[in-house]
């Protein structure tokens, strides 16, 4: 089973480098960060690449939405250049080759599955859990995802003990515990500027890790590891080791 990581990229290294690339993992493993958080979603031919928004606009050279491109159309755009010349030409990053630098890297992958509005959860999971269940090692992979379909169907992939899943939520809400027992969750990931001491305390006392996203500030987060927080997913997770 998973050990809970302490310190996670978001979306690779997102602060030195444009997010969910191949770039931003790497930037990540070379600063120390053996975690990375990205997000999956399939392009309108099935094909799963790491991807976060709906459409093309805010991270590529690109316009329209996800769901309207081709591997061969996604393949020419430009995925690097919003962020920085430096990054000019970077690819969006299909699934696969995604898959193959965490395993050459030996990093551990917490991969959301976004379900964008319209979008089969099913679909979605039934596509990338495979390639996921293949690829990495139980102890090195969580899965994660917003959408209570999609984690249903995940689970439906392999038991707990292969797949660890987490239960991802802005606001932690009441019935937390009965969605997690729902899908056999391994942890609860949350916005950490949501979350308070009682719920912290609820979780942690359940016996499951408690994740939160996204911090960058290690000063206005310190009473989050007090509440028994294990892990953060940060742009920028060197600025957590150096505090210590």
């Amino acid at each position: 089973m998973t050990h809970a990581p302490r310190l996670i990229a978001h979306r690779g290294l997102s602060a030195q480098a444009p997010e969910n690339t191949l770039t931003a993992v790497r930037a990540a493993h070379d600063a120390g960060i053996d975690w990375v958080e990205l997000d999956v979603q399939l392009l309108g031919d099935g094909t799963p690449v790491i991807w976060h928004d709906r459409d093309l606009r805010r991270c590529s050279n690109g316009r329209g939405r996800l769901d309207d491109l081709s591997r061969y159309a996604a393949a020419r755009l430009d995925a690097g250049s919003w962020f920085g010349a430096a990054f000019a030409g970077e690819p969006m990053a299909t699934l696969a080759q995604m898959l193959e630098l965490i395993d050459a890297l030996d990093m551990g992958l917490n991969l959301e599955l976004k379900v964008n509005r319209g979008r089969d959860p099913e679909a979605l999971a039934d596509r990338v859990l495979p390639m996921l269940l293949e690829a990495r090692p139980a102890q090195r992979l969580i899965v994660s995802s917003f959408h209570a379909p999609a984690l249903a169907r995940a689970r439906r992939h392999a038991p707990p003990e292969r797949l660890p899943l987490g239960a991802l939520f802005e606001r932690v809400p009441g019935d937390w515990a009965s969605r997690c027992e729902a899908i056999d969750a391994y942890s609860v990931h949350t916005d950490w500027r949501r979350l308070r001491p009682a719920r912290a305390g609820e979780i942690t006392q359940a016996g499951y890790p408690l994740l939160c996203y996204t911090a960058n500030d290690p000063i206005a987060f310190a009473s989050r590891w007090q509440w028994g927080v294990s892990g953060v997913i940060s742009d920028d997770p060197r600025v957590f080791r150096a505090a210590g």
